[in-house]
């Protein structure tokens, strides 16, 4: 069961007597290929009524490691710090300005008669002498690092202006056991790789996990009793059911942006065609016609269009499906094949997989096909899909085994600039495939 939190967010602007003015505005370009980043320091937090100091220094290390690993911000390092100066002073803008700080943080942990944390925290604009952000949470002490995660894309999203991915979490297939008898199982983790749990036993294969926009379920395969079907997961309850009865084995489930359908892939007379479940009329509807492999289905942020990858031109490509019209349209004709098309919260991109050259990629591209970009290459990798905000992507690498007997799987994530690529660290001697990024959690 999802862990929600309470959150009151308070925000104040103008405090201490100063203005926000737009020729101060301190802003980050992240879609610049190279960018300087910005600087920000975070000050130790104070702490009251009885908050713990172990907490308030992991809220802070999260904050931290979630503005590092977007490669857009320096952290300060804490032994450069001048004089500790509490959050009713005004802090000492030359003093931080020396130093090369362009963001300052200060933030106060405080436990509410009720024994839950309430986080303070305002955010400074060093060179401008401004307050540019102040927010007030409150939250379970079960979910202080959310708080942390929360706070992190607060700041984010004022120096971006872009929607933050911080508080978010990523379902994938963890992987266990030598690779000619692997145990496959749904697991879920934060975004940082933090508090990875498992969804299912090790005794049904299961695959391709996609979560629910409202972030209340779960679809994906699952080859119960060895019969491969689409089902849902419930996250609050656990309950798990199948989708339902279609006559053939169905496939790579996608939840529509309201969460009343499901696009999946249904294999009926050896032909395996595009189809649309509505869930709450429990009503199958087949979108794509004729003799070729359709699969992989992904909704455009509308609900209005499917990219889908098929072989009916010859080879694998990537092609669009308007729901209205039903008509279908080639949009990849580069060199290679083309697959697992995902659609970007924005819609301003498709991310893909592409085999060229006995290699395997990871790109981006709009809408019609145009301007395509790779952003990552290997010996195996796929599964594209989007955090929050449509500036970043997660999906799986394997790499090529030496001696051809074990093989090593790693979820990694990359901007769309094609830089500050990083792996999402995993337990011990798991392999991480088929990652799926979250929606912000509730």
């Amino acid at each position: 069961m999802l862990k929600k939190i309470v959150m009151l967010v308070a925000i104040f602007c103008g405090m201490f007597g100063f203005e926000k003015t737009s020729n101060a505005e301190l802003k980050v370009d992240i879609i610049a290929g190279a960018t300087e980043p910005i600087s920000v320091a975070v000050q130790k937090f104070e702490i009251e009524s009885g908050a713990s100091s172990s907490d308030a220094q992991m809220i802070r290390t999260v904050v931290e490691s979630d503005l590092k690993r977007t490669g857009l911000f320096h952290i300060v390092n804490h032994d450069a710090f001048p004089e500790y100066v509490k959050m009713d002073a005004m802090p000492a803008f030359k003093s931080w300005a020396a130093i090369k700080t362009q963001v300052l943080v200060q933030a106060k942990l405080t436990q509410t008669p009720d024994k839950k944390y309430q986080l303070e925290f305002f955010v400074w604009d060093v060179a401008a002498k401004e307050q540019i952000e102040a927010q007030s949470l409150v939250a379970s002490k079960k979910s202080v690092r959310r708080l942390g995660h929360i706070m992190a894309d607060a700041i984010y999203e004022r120096l971006t202006g872009e929607v933050g991915y911080f508080d978010t979490q990523i379902v994938f297939i963890a992987e266990t056991g030598p690779i000619d008898a692997r145990v496959k199982r749904m697991a879920v983790m934060d975004q940082d790789g933090f508090g990875m749990r498992y969804l299912s036993d090790k005794k049904t294969l299961v695959m391709s996990p996609h979560f629910s926009p409202n972030m209340q379920s779960i679809v994906f395969l699952s080859y119960y009793n060895d019969d491969p079907m689409v089902w849902i997961l419930n996250l609050d309850t656990g309950e798990q059911k199948r989708l339902g009865q279609f006559g053939g084995m169905n496939f790579a489930p996608r939840f529509s942006p309201d969460g009343t359908r499901v696009a999946l892939s249904l294999v009926k007379n050896g032909i395996t065609h595009i189809y649309e479940y509505d869930i709450e009329n429990n009503f199958l509807k087949q979108l794509t016609t004729g003799n070729a492999i359709d699969t992989s289905p992904s909704y455009s942020p509308d609900g209005r269009k499917i990219a889908f990858n098929s072989d009916r031109s010859g080879s694998q490509q990537i092609h669009i499906l308007d729901l209205n019209t039903g008509d279908v349209q080639r949009i990849t004709y580069g060199a290679g094949r083309y697959a697992t098309p995902a659609w970007s919260p924005d819609g301003q991109f498709i991310a893909f997989t592409k085999m060229a050259d006995d290699t395997f990629y990871v790109g981006i591209m709009d809408p019609k096909g145009k301007n395509e970009k790779i952003l990552a290459g290997g010996w195996f990798m796929e599964a594209p899909s989007w955090a929050p905000g449509s500036r970043r992507l997660v999906y799986y690498e394997t790499e090529k085994a030496i001696d051809n007997i074990e093989r090593t799987s790693h979820i990694r994530s990359v901007d769309i600039t094609g830089q500050n690529l990083y792996d999402i660290e995993l337990p011990d001697n798991i392999n991480g495939v088929e990652p799926t990024w979250s929606p912000r959690l509730p």
